[in-house]
């Protein structure tokens, strides 16, 4: 049906008088003859619904439609298409998909955004927090009277609990904080709040219940490690600020992470004002550990150089891309060195020094010659597995001389005693 018929039917005719034809002249060639459209033969006079109909066809050609068309399907292409809808040759970024193996997959569905927000799916963070809890829980051990194992063993399962929580928490707040950078990072944009499956209040909340579960650990310990721990919340809530305004930020990770290279000490109850070595092993041990977080965060970092430099996010991967496997080998030999001032400032054995210094020497060195930093792949393997190979072997060597010096004190405690019984 053509437009002209179409008009028409929508103009009832019946709907105006022939009494007002009169106000209607002709169109002038200008207008609807100019179409093609001719006039009735029959009347040289045209009637005003038909006039009318051929004005708003004239309207319709000359203006803008005054009927609303079906639209016709077209398909665009990149010479219609904006420039950030035109496809790119990079494949696809995957979308969210629930996680089916491992701890979140026996989780009910609602749990699953606020475990994710706590990374219980990816517990590296959580081993590194601890780590420092545990060099310090074994440094004092023997300044401790020495402890005992029990006692030890103890201490270091309320820190590896404390450690899970706090470290939930810090990851909360990070990510409130970055609730609009992480959708413009591959790796973070499909976080729990960057996804939008978890509201901002909502992750608020379950913050304030971290903290307040955190508390609760923190109180089975002696009271005066509340005095020492409270300060650390000022750098877990420092940290993602830091990011946007200094190229360091994981300098005020490593004062964050590395906090409970301190609190071994009052927990065992070493008081550390009063006690001069262990002051010195704790700021040691401390600074230490700080070497050590910039130098595997700076291997982490290098896995979002891209997207941190399209999105305006700094790092020292960033600063110091060029030169980074020499950054690197400064930060390992400073960890080495504060970590045998600390041994040495409490009277630490050999088994510290060729286990703990020596293992770390050599289980850093391998690492930053053989991680590929231009691997996304091969930078979280060192990461994860970084973990448990340098701290490992810490560890180890600090839990060595530890036992050592207790089992030696036992012995020397009972030789007086089978004299005395002879």
């Amino acid at each position: 049906m053509s437009s002209h018929r179409l008009l028409t039917r929508l103009v009832p005719r019946q709907t105006f008088s022939h009494t007002t034809t009169r106000f209607f002249t002709k169109p002038s060639c200008s207008s609807p003859p100019c179409l093609g459209i001719r006039p009735s033969r029959q009347s040289k006079a045209l009637t005003k619904p038909r006039l009318l109909s051929l004005e708003i066809l004239h309207n319709y050609h000359t203006t803008k439609p005054l009927l609303s068309q079906p639209e016709i399907p077209t398909t665009p292409t990149s010479a219609t298409l904006p420039t950030s809808a035109v496809p790119s040759s990079d494949p696809p970024l995957p979308e969210y998909v629930p996680p089916t193996t491992g701890l979140l997959s026996r989780l009910p569905p609602s749990w699953v955004p606020y475990a994710e927000l706590a990374r219980l799916d990816k517990p590296t963070g959580s081993y590194y927090l601890f780590f420092p809890c545990l060099f310090s829980t074994l440094l004092a051990a023997p300044l401790a009277g020495p402890a005992s194992p029990v006692s030890v063993v103890g201490t270091s399962l309320l820190f590896i609990s404390g450690a899970i929580i706090m470290r939930g928490a810090g990851c909360a707040i990070n990510d409130l904080w970055d609730r609009n950078l992480d959708p413009h990072v591959t790796r973070t944009r499909l976080r729990p709040i960057a996804r939008r499956a978890i509201t901002p209040f909502q992750g608020l909340v379950f913050t304030g219940s971290q903290l307040l579960a955190g508390l609760a650990v923190l109180l089975q310990f002696p009271f005066e490690c509340f005095w020492y721990a409270t300060p650390s919340l000022l750098f877990v809530a420092s940290y993602p600020l830091a990011k946007r305004v200094t190229y360091y930020p994981q300098f005020v990770l490593g004062l964050t992470f590395s906090w409970g290279a301190i609190m071994g000490f009052p927990a065992l109850g070493v008081d550390l004002l009063a006690n001069q070595a262990a002051l010195t092993a704790a700021g040691c041990l401390y600074t230490s550990n700080i070497a050590w977080t910039v130098l595997y965060d700076m291997i982490y970092a290098h896995m979002d150089i891209k997207d941190d430099a399209k999105a305006g996010i700094k790092s020292i991967a960033l600063k110091h891309d060029k030169e980074t496997k020499q950054v690197l080998t400064g930060l390992a030999v400073a960890q080495i060195a504060l970590l045998a001032g600390a041994g040495a400032a409490v009277g630490a054995g050999p088994a510290f020094f060729i286990g703990s210094c020596g293992g770390a020497a050599l289980t850093l060195g391998y690492m930053i010659k053989k991680v590929n930093l231009k691997s996304v792949k091969d930078c979280w393997w060192w990461f994860v597995n970084g973990c448990w190979i340098t701290g490992g072997v810490i560890s180890l060597g600090l839990a060595a001389d530890y036992l050592l010096k207790y089992y030696g004190q036992e012995k020397l405690e009972k030789k007086p005693e089978e004299l005395e019984s002879a």
